[in-house]
């Protein structure tokens, strides 16, 4: 079920558009949890964090959609599966996280979820696999051991990784239930009317989970502390809702529009690099030199797995990962945001 379909090849302008609202879209997502990590330490649960991001760019996007409410019968189990899994899982497993290992190697741990589609596409769905896709599945987990460092029997939190690997599957759920292989032609509804739905389908799920009326509503009206600088809360949360939710969703939806797939995926992987030194920079989080390095192995990885073409088209789109190089452009942008956004 695409939600949009890329049209033809741009022009030089529109490509340069593209890559730079791409560019402020990985920015914008890659600084969201270094924004809700300060949070989380001033006092407020990592459920409570993620609930008022998820409820707050509901409310903002809620004009698009009442514009876009046909969708509610035309693919309630797209956005059925984009709310439960696409916002609410990823985001609240990625929180997690965060709140007990570094933002960087959450987010680098989330970017596994290329090889875990594979292996869904090859083992569940038996379908053929490129022998490149392969090989960024391999690159992607000799990646990860090196970020997580097995060398050293899991030094960082084990229910920490857990959870960041629970966000990266998620993202794989999602991408499992919009594989479009089974309906060619049926028409690709809005990519934002769909975020917009699934906002709202995230809050309901998180309402009932996050229960926000136990919230200590006293720490957004206080300041939050970022590695030694006291920063007031309440701009932070604007942060998490305006920027790297609503703002960061908008404009790389308009990106996607403007670039292949493949670009996009280039992109797209910058976002754990700017997370990484945003955590490295604001929040005094310091990576070792493997993990650096398999940080880099990962998104290779990642790219390579998402961007390979299947061995048979006519048996139907191998699934290219669960970041933003996705089946035909823009359903990737729906499938891999909300973890580390």
């Amino acid at each position: 079920m695409p939600v949009h379909t890329f049209q033809g090849s741009p022009g030089n302008r529109g490509k340069g558009v593209g890559l730079g609202l791409a560019v402020v879209s990985a920015i914008a997502f890659g600084g969201s949890g270094v924004a809700a990590k300060p949070l989380i330490e001033a006092g407020l649960d990592p459920l409570h964090v993620v609930w008022l991001r998820v409820a707050g760019a509901a409310l903002v996007m809620l004009p698009l959609a009442v514009r876009h409410r046909a969708l509610v019968r035309r693919r309630p189990a797209l956005l059925a599966g984009f709310g439960l899994l696409g916002v609410a899982g990823v985001q609240a497993c990625y929180f997690a996280s965060i709140s007990r290992i570094p933002v960087g190697v959450a987010l680098l741990v989330e970017y596994f979820a290329p090889a875990l589609v594979l292996g869904w596409v090859r083992f569940v769905q038996r379908r053929p696999v490129t022998r490149a896709a392969a090989l960024g599945v391999v690159l992607a987990v000799a990646g990860l051991a090196c970020v997580v460092e097995v060398w050293s029997g899991l030094s960082f939190d084990v229910v920490g990784l857990l959870l960041a690997l629970g966000a990266a599957c998620c993202q794989v759920g999602y991408f499992v239930l919009s594989d479009p292989g089974g309906k060619p032609g049926q028409e690709a509804p809005d990519p934002l009317g769909v975020i917009a739905y699934g906002l709202i389908v995230g809050t309901l799920l998180l309402t009932a989970v996050a229960r926000p009326w136990t919230m200590d509503w006293s720490v957004l009206g206080g300041s939050a502390e970022m590695n030694g600088t006291s920063v007031a809360a309440g701009l932070l949360l604007s942060w998490i809702v305006l920027i790297a939710t609503v703002a960061a969703y908008g404009t790389g939806v308009l990106s996607v529009r403007r670039l292949s797939p493949q670009v996009a995926g280039v992109v797209a992987c910058l976002e754990a690099v700017i997370a990484t030194v945003l955590a490295w920079v604001l929040l005094g989080e310091h990576l070792s030199a493997p993990q650096i390095v398999g940080g880099a192995v990962v998104l290779a990885g990642a790219f390579i797995a998402q961007s390979s073409a299947p061995v048979q088209p006519s048996d139907g789109p191998v699934a290219r990962g669960a970041d933003r190089a996705g089946a035909e452009g823009a359903e990737s942008e729906l499938s891999s945001r909300t973890g580390a956004a």
